[in-house]
Parts: C-alpha cells; sequence; structure tokens
C-alpha cells in the first residue's frame, strides 16, 4: 500500500463486497459461506469442507455465491462451524460430506438443513450464532472481525476500517498527542518489566538525535524481551 489514497479506495470498493455479513440485505442475490478455519475447526476437516463447498459450487455452476475461511467464531467445541450470509444461518458439527447438502437445499432451494442448526444448552434450536446463550452477554472487541473476513486478506482487512487509526495518527495529531494517547490507554510492554509503552515513547521523542534504534534484549530470542 503506497499511499492512504490506494487505502481509502481499496476500503470503499471492498467494503461493498463485504457489506452482506454485516447487514441483512432482503433481496440480495449475492451469499457468502463462512466457513471457520480456526485452529479447532481446522483439526476437524475445515479445510475439506472449503474445497467441497467450492467443487460443488462448480460443478452444479452456480453464481453469486462465495466460500470464505474466516477466523474463530468462538465455539469451537460446536465445530466445525459454517455460517451463510445474509440470512446469517448457523450450521454446527458440519462435515466435508454435508457441504453438497447444504448447496442443493439451502443455497438451491432457499430451504435450511435443520438437523445442521446448532443446539443450544438446553437443547433449543439455535438458527443464528448471536442467539446463543454463550454470546448474549458478550461483546467482542479485538476479535470482533474474527468470523466475518479472511484473516489472510489484507483487503478484507481494510474494508472493516484497517489501518483508520493510522490514518488518523498521521494526517490529524500531532506527535505530542499521539505519546498521550497512548500513556492514557495504560499499555505496557510484553517484557518482564511491564514498562509503560507511553514513558517509552516520551523519552524517545526527547532524545535529539535524527537516528534512532530498536534494541531486543538478547534471551535466547524471546519476542517478550523485545524493548522499542
Amino acid at each position: 500500500m503506497e499511499t492512504l489514497e490506494k487505502i481509502r479506495k481499496i476500503r470503499q470498493e471492498k467494503h461493498k463486497e463485504v457489506e452482506l455479513r454485516i447487514k441483512d440485505k432482503v433481496g440480495t442475490k449475492e451469499k457468502h459461506i463462512l466457513v471457520c478455519h480456526g485452529t479447532g475447526c481446522t483439526s476437524s476437516k475445515s479445510p475439506q469442507i472449503i474445497e467441497s463447498f467450492k467443487k460443488t459450487i462448480k460443478e452444479n455452476k452456480i453464481e453469486n455465491v462465495r466460500v470464505i475461511q474466516t477466523g474463530c467464531f468462538g465455539l469451537c467445541a460446536k465445530g466445525p462451524i459454517v455460517i451463510i450470509r445474509p440470512e446469517n444461518t448457523f450450521y454446527a458439527g458440519v462435515t466435508p460430506n454435508d457441504c453438497e447438502e447444504i448447496i442443493k437445499l439451502h443455497i438451491m432451494e432457499g430451504k435450511k438443513v435443520e438437523r445442521l442448526l446448532c443446539k443450544d444448552i438446553d437443547g433449543t434450536i439455535v438458527e443464528k450464532l448471536d442467539d446463543l446463550n454463550f454470546y448474549k452477554k458478550q461483546k467482542r472487541i479485538a476479535l470482533q472481525n474474527c468470523g466475518r473476513i479472511d484473516p489472510e486478506n489484507i483487503e478484507e482487512y481494510i474494508a472493516f476500517d484497517g489501518y483508520k487509526a493510522l490514518e488518523k495518527v498521521l494526517l490529524e495529531m500531532s506527535q505530542q498527542e499521539v505519546i498521550e494517547t497512548i500513556e492514557q490507554s495504560g499499555l505496557r510492554g510484553r517484557g518482564g518489566a511491564g514498562f509503560s509503552t507511553g514513558k517509552k515513547w516520551k523519552l524517545t521523542s526527547q532524545v535529539e538525535e535524527k537516528q534512532k534504534y530498536v534494541v531486543c534484549n538478547a534471551d535466547e530470542g524471546d519476542p517478550r524481551s523485545f524493548y522499542g
């Protein structure tokens, strides 16, 4: 990404493509099949599920349907998890052998595969992930885009406001304002001392030399020993 203008252009164009993953668009013909690619679901054959979906879609010459690998939905016990947008239907315990039925029944005929709908802890059928009792009292912050985007696609990250904080720092804030914001956040390094990141940046900014260095504590290459 060479310029902020290019990032903004990607965000605008890509957001239109992925918007249906966060909004229920009535009447849209496009569908996204989101397949968890987290550690738990991967160990339960989610890569094969992705390939099986793609193969079935190709064999049936279906258009306007995309298969997307996502980060962890946070419910490994119910995996592999598949969510179909924009209707937000939540299928649990999916296997590669279930893909053809999901495509033909759900995608082609518009009917839910009842046997794959998730059951809550009390045995009730839950059609949407957010309706689970496990999630009702939760609000994701740092991980809010897990399950929405392909974590290996930088453009999808940008579409969901990736690098917006960087834009603000570069265009709207002074060096001192950035340092004060970091100080107020209470952010600390991951080294043993847990040193204040804001104080570290403040001290570094006061040094007059133009050339400065990032130093790593040579403790067997432990990344937690990083002091920059």
